[in-house]
């Protein structure tokens, strides 16, 4: 089992006194985190990091991205346009959602250079039938010349089986939130 700092994706939708508390916390791990706002209008969650000098990235809206000076754009597995100039254009960072080898093929065709695949662990947005677990995570990014994040059902109790993965980074979103 490796025994490494992860680095962070937090995904927020709102910002409350119990979020901004978590996220200063892992913070203070003197971990790398770095913001995905779901919210698309949401320009209270990216003053707050960059206040907090905590890089951000919006979801699928590369207008929003380059007005507020993100660091760059995630794109979830909806967003399936191939031809991709985001990178070119607005030299932002790419980083993309998967659930399968079909949408990771998809993420590289557009230049991402972090791939989350999801979901890792049960949670209530997924049927248990969808759930990848740790075996079957590790053996669909075997190939993948691509940095990974794991992503899905992120608790406190089962962050640390995430080293059991070839996993770099983590999303987690109820994490922060609970």
């Amino acid at each position: 089992m490796r025994n490494i700092k992860l680095d962070y994706y937090i995904f927020v939708e709102e910002l409350n006194e119990k979020t901004i508390k978590n996220i200063i916390n892992i913070k203070k791990q003197k971990v790398k985190i770095s913001i995905v706002i779901l919210n698309k209008n949401s320009l209270i969650i990216s003053k707050f990091a960059k206040k907090e000098r905590i890089p951000f990235f919006f979801t699928d809206n590369l207008k929003y991205a380059i007005q507020n000076k993100a660091q760059g754009v995630f794109l979830t597995n909806k967003y399936k346009v191939l031809k991709n100039n985001i990178k070119r254009t607005a030299k932002l960072e790419v980083i993309g959602s998967a659930h399968n080898q079909y949408e990771y093929w998809i993420k590289k065709q557009q230049s991402c250079t972090t791939i989350m695949l999801s979901p890792i662990f049960y949670n209530k947005k997924y049927s248990p039938n969808k759930i990848l677990g740790i075996s079957k995570f590790n053996l669909i990014t075997l190939n993948w010349k691509i940095n990974i994040c794991a992503l899905g059902g992120i608790t406190s109790n089962n962050i640390k089986l995430i080293n059991l993965t070839r996993s770099k980074y983590v999303g987690v979103k109820s994490l922060i939130t609970n």
